[in-house]
């Protein structure tokens, strides 16, 4: 008798739903320290833990084969991996052929004005820029050493290259919540979108998280008071929920993983630097893929394994901040790039 995660090649879970959306970290290293993602002294896997770019195609190409439609390059910083645009030439075939409908990355923005149009020509047509703040002082101070100068730089080759920009930024109690209009309306004179993200308590400040944590259920009530927010049914297949600003017509998304479950529909699996495969970004099991790709030359033994770990695929995450305690887990959001 065939087991029901062996039905098909498309990767569903016990509860039905289907993996569409890859995300793709390809190292754990970064060039800046932003406090809520990263310790200030970090150790870093040593190379030999790191899947070669090869090994990452590699698994790329055995999730493709299994209906993924859409991958998207993290880190870490993607772009510090050397010869990374390697893996985005390869990958980008597939979208030639039509196996993938979107390949993207998740940047800091701080190399982007290297990579801007290499990125476009390998068939990239947007990215997410992390961006928490428009003021140069309290970007240092976010990131630890980064340059807000830099970024701005990024943001313009994006754009010069023809990549659409969305602007990605944490919410926070404090100084963000008097920066946010700044930064919408930073964003929509540009013409690139801005989504919101919730904290969630991932690493070792986990425990920090009740002081800093921002409901965005509450925020936005509080941006209903100067902007007219008008609610959009689309969706580009992750979490966010969009509006419309009547002001400015520019686009505002809410990915509330605190304050709203998004589970019931998640579409979305995580593949680490070191070939982990993590079903939930909010649950502390993977399973380890390296061994058996680098022991086997074909990839039905990898194939079987991801099929299996899709199929046990829980309901939900178990993050949980309360005003007394914090419920997280201890993996680093550099793992996986959020």
């Amino acid at each position: 008798m065939v087991d029901a995660f062996h039905s098909c090649s498309a990767l569903k879970d016990q509860f039905g739903r289907t993996a569409s959306y890859l995300r793709l970290s390809v190292t754990d290293r970064c060039d800046l320290r932003c406090t809520y993602c990263m310790a200030e002294n970090m150790t870093f896997l040593p190379r030999k833990d790191v899947l070669s770019l090869e090994e990452l195609y590699r698994l790329s190409t055995v999730f493709i084969a299994h209906g993924i439609r859409k991958i998207r390059l993290t880190g870490g910083e993607p772009l510090v991996r050397k010869n990374v645009l390697s893996l985005f030439e390869n990958l980008s075939r597939h979208v030639d052929s039509g196996e993938l409908d979107e390949l993207t990355l998740t940047t800091n923005g701080s190399l982007l004005s290297r990579y801007a149009r290499d990125l476009a020509a390998c068939g990239v047509k947007r990215v997410n820029v992390s961006l928490d703040t428009l003021d140069a002082d309290r970007y240092r101070t976010i990131t630890r050493w980064g340059r807000i100068d830099r970024v701005f730089a990024g943001l313009e080759a994006a754009q010069e290259a023809g990549l659409r920009v969305k602007l990605n930024a944490v919410a926070q109690k404090g100084p963000f919540e008097e920066e946010l209009n700044d930064l919408i309306r930073f964003a929509h004179e540009r013409n690139m979108d801005l989504t919101l993200i919730e904290e969630m308590p991932l690493g070792g400040a986990a425990s920090c998280r009740s002081l800093s944590f921002l409901s965005l259920g509450e925020l936005r009530q509080r941006l209903e008071e100067r902007w007219t927010l008008e609610p959009l049914s689309e969706t580009t297949g992750g979490p966010a929920k969009y509006v419309r600003l009547r002001e400015t017509g520019g686009k505002l998304g809410f990915i509330t993983p605190m304050s709203c479950d998004f589970c019931s529909d998640c579409n979305r699996i995580r593949l680490s630097c070191t070939g982990q495969l993590y079903t939930c970004m909010g649950q502390e099991g993977g399973l380890d893929l390296r061994d058996a790709l680098r022991q086997s030359d074909g990839n039905e033994t990898v194939a079987q394994l991801i099929r299996a770990k899709v199929f046990e695929k829980p309901r939900g995450h178990e993050f949980h901040i309360g005003e007394s305690d914090v419920s997280g887990i201890t993996r680093s959001m550099s793992t996986l790039g959020g």
